[in-house]
């Protein structure tokens, strides 16, 4: 039994028999997506997703990801019927393919303290997988990899954030218990006190790249990145600097297209800066006010009856204290030429004019170094770590 710590279940269930179903109608998708809101109610640390997001995100007439990717969800239920656990079974044709594997991924894995209900989860997507001719199981990992990736497995007191996924202490526990899963990936994040002025490496080095090399800082309009395709050119960059990265899978043009009403038409252009090297985009960063606290307001991760009013009070108004770097991209050419302060030269000064106190940075591979490395230059705590896992079939 688990003492009631930041990483304990509310409470935990003894389980003696188990039935998996698979998900067939939108009544049992709405469940599905239901169950990690139920579990998680009254957490202080977890943040509720945007029920909408999460439906569009799972529906094949929604997700261009499905061009590329096959997949089935399953939920758990017990003697009496309740929902206690839920998987999504995940094939990733095109990532397969770059990555030379047969490999099956699960994701949105949520359950209860039980090992009967974990193990009959993820015996189900190992016989899904396995039907389908694949030779390993990792994850926790999504369609692409802009979906969550990773299984939380330090970090459990502090606050989550939208855009990761967070769970109870005994789920890296469920998976040592379960067998054969090795550790196949770290994602490591940080959170950054924004300082009072920039630092003289970024402000120096900015100096010196934008008078050597010719590179300047772009602001874009909305129109710019709307109607003249410069939000697709973000995305088409990110293609070619997240190449080599982990299980990494190219973004088509449809899911450009949904990455761009997404994320670039919403997002306040103050808080997006892009490196050009006379007209050609050499990087790129992407944030967003910290929707956190303004999403543990709603309910359930619903925008009505009042959650629509908590996310734009931080979207437009920007009632936060914190700023969530999403994404960060310079060509691999530049980055040895110092683009990367350019970037953050100027977002230090864009959050210091907003009043942000601290920055929310996203997952990074435990490996990149030279991503890590940057954080050096300010006070910055790694706070919490992801970790996705492997097994063969």
């Amino acid at each position: 039994m688990h003492s009631e710590t930041a990483g304990a279940p509310p409470s935990i269930l003894t389980m003696s028999k188990i039935e998996i179903r698979k998900v067939n109608t939108r009544r049992e998708l709405r469940q599905f997506v239901q169950f990690y809101y139920d579990l998680y109610r009254g957490n202080e640390h977890a943040v509720p997703y945007l029920f909408f997001d999460e439906m569009a995100t799972l529906r094949r007439d929604k997700n261009p990801s499905f061009e590329c990717c096959e997949a089935d969800y399953f939920l758990a239920f017990d003697s009496e019927g309740r929902v206690v656990g839920r998987v999504a079974a995940i094939i990733n044709h095109r990532a397969n393919e770059r990555w030379s594997v047969r490999q099956v991924r699960f994701g949105w894995l949520d359950f209860i303290d039980d090992h009967d209900v974990s193990r009959a989860l993820l015996d189900t997507v190992a016989s899904w997988g396995r039907e389908r001719g694949m030779t390993e199981m990792a994850g926790p990992l999504g369609f692409i990899d802009t979906d969550r990736e990773g299984m939380l497995v330090e970090g459990f007191d502090e606050l989550s954030t939208m855009y990761v996924n967070y769970n109870y202490a005994y789920y890296p526990e469920h998976i040592a218990h379960y067998g054969g899963f090795a550790k196949d990936n770290d994602y490591l994040e940080y959170r950054v006190t924004v300082p009072d002025r920039v630092p003289d490496k970024f402000g120096k080095l900015a100096a010196m790249v934008q008078q050597r090399y010719d590179l300047r800082v772009h602001k874009f309009t909305r129109r710019e990145l709307t109607t003249e395709g410069w939000g697709r050119e973000v995305f088409h960059l990110l293609n070619a600097t997240y190449k080599d990265l982990y299980g990494f899978s190219e973004l088509s043009q449809r899911q450009i297209d949904k990455l761009v009403d997404d994320y670039i038409k919403i997002a306040d252009l103050n808080l997006v800066t892009a490196v050009m090297d006379g007209e050609r985009m050499i990087g790129f960063g992407i944030t967003f006010p910290s929707f956190s606290r303004a999403l543990q307001k709603t309910r359930d991760g619903r925008l009505f009856p009042l959650g629509w009013w908590q996310l734009l009070r931080t979207l437009k108004m920007h009632k936060t204290d914190t700023v969530d770097l999403l994404l960060i991209g310079v060509l691999p050419e530049y980055r040895q030429k110092g683009a990367n302060a350019l970037i953050f030269n100027d977002l230090i000064q864009q959050f210091q004019h907003y009043g942000f106190r601290w920055a929310e940075a996203m997952p990074q591979m435990e490996a990149n170094e030279a991503v890590r490395s940057q954080w050096q230059y300010l006070d910055a705590r790694q706070h919490r770590r992801h970790r996705c896992f492997r097994k063969k079939l």
